[in-house]
């Protein structure tokens, strides 16, 4: 009975652990204000190399059957993948235009906007009664589609603002995210011991990380940060509020059932804020600051990410999926067309052991 309850205990200690991970960010942050040089040791190549280890252990708890259930449930999936690329990258331009950013900070803005989903949007929506083996599926298929949706959208929006590298941006996107990737696959297909093992640290590790490079990033703009920080901490705020908001109410336009609207909401709430700060270190011609409401994002998010995920978690589940298109038959046609079963990746029981193991 002892040998059985260690690893019980030991898991939750580590559940407990990554589920601080505003707490972790507001740490490493503050470190980054007060003392820099004890996180800004890790910057540039650095910074690419953990990112990779994230999305190595993001690849690690994904199988080849993840990747047919984006293919057999085309709707809604698709549906979240497109208000991805479309309402994030749109609102960060607008909102960098109405608070008059710097422009390194603007471009800045409008990667982090045109990134793919966070993948701690699986954990949020399993805590807020959502659809979490769709929320995996989401999250897998803007990730597949960061290598030319972030480039483009960054170049179009943001390529008057400062120099961008294009073609950088794609290399780089590829590199960070589905080399890493497709590598964590392997791993996870030829040894599934290790990766099965691996789970059990692999999310707090990547949460440390992010948090190491989020403090590092501050850390390098501490001054900046101080004098731009309010008006920087707005626009992430708006950015991800409206973000969770605009989720929310496009899949309810189209008649989706509550759990749907809640699952998208969270996904396009939630950015890669890593993969952002890799990018803007990489290929702006002001990394430092470009890089800094992608760092800023990180804790922004996390903390609404966790207050609509108790919000919703005590809220009834209302499932109408076809009232609100009733009477609008050109919305009820279009929503057929999206229309698919929900996503059953595993079962109820899959979808917690998913959550828990892509909370990166």
């Amino acid at each position: 009975a002892t040998m059985l309850k260690y690893p019980t205990t030991l898991q939750q200690t580590l559940t407990l652990l990554t589920n601080l991970f505003p707490v972790w960010v507001i740490l490493f942050v503050c470190v980054g204000m007060v003392r820099p040089e004890l996180v800004t040791w890790i910057h540039g190549d650095g910074i690419t190399f953990l990112v990779a280890a994230t999305m190595v252990f993001t690849g690690m708890t994904l199988n080849i059957e993840d990747f047919v259930q984006v293919l057999k449930n085309p709707g809604q999936v698709s549906m979240g993948c497109i208000c991805q690329y479309t309402l994030m990258p749109f609102l960060a331009y607008l909102i960098s235009r109405l608070l008059k950013l710097p422009a390194d900070i603007a471009a800045g803005l409008i990667l982090l906007g045109s990134c793919p989903g966070g993948t701690s949007s699986n954990l949020i929506t399993l805590i807020a009664r959502g659809d979490v083996a769709l929320s995996v599926l989401m999250t897998t298929g803007s990730t597949l589609l960061a290598p030319l949706a972030t480039p483009t959208l960054v170049s179009m929006l943001a390529g008057n603002l400062v120099r961008i590298d294009g073609v950088g941006l794609v290399v780089s996107t590829f590199q960070v995210v589905l080399g890493p990737v497709a590598m964590g696959l392997l791993i996870h297909h030829l040894i599934p011991g290790l990766a099965e093992k691996a789970k059990t640290f692999t999310p707090l590790i990547s949460v440390l990380i992010v948090s190491l490079i989020c403090g590092s990033i501050v850390g390098q703009t501490a001054s900046t940060a101080l004098i731009a920080g309010p008006v920087v901490l707005l626009a992430v705020f708006l950015l991800h509020s409206l973000g969770f908001v605009l989720g929310f109410m496009v899949p309810k336009l189209f008649g989706y059932p509550c759990r749907v609207s809640r699952t998208t909401s969270i996904e396009v709430g939630i950015q890669s804020s890593a993969l952002a700060v890799v990018l803007a270190t990489r290929h702006f011609p002001n990394p430092v600051l470009s890089a800094l409401p992608c760092a800023i994002s990180a804790t922004v998010q996390s903390m609404l990410g966790s207050a609509v995920a108790i919000y919703w978690n005590r809220m009834p589940l209302t499932d109408e999926p076809q009232k609100k298109a009733a009477g609008r038959p050109w919305l009820h046609r279009l929503r057929k067309s999206w229309s698919s079963k929900p996503a059953n990746v595993g079962g109820a029981a899959g979808d917690a052991g998913k959550a828990g193991e892509t909370k990166h």
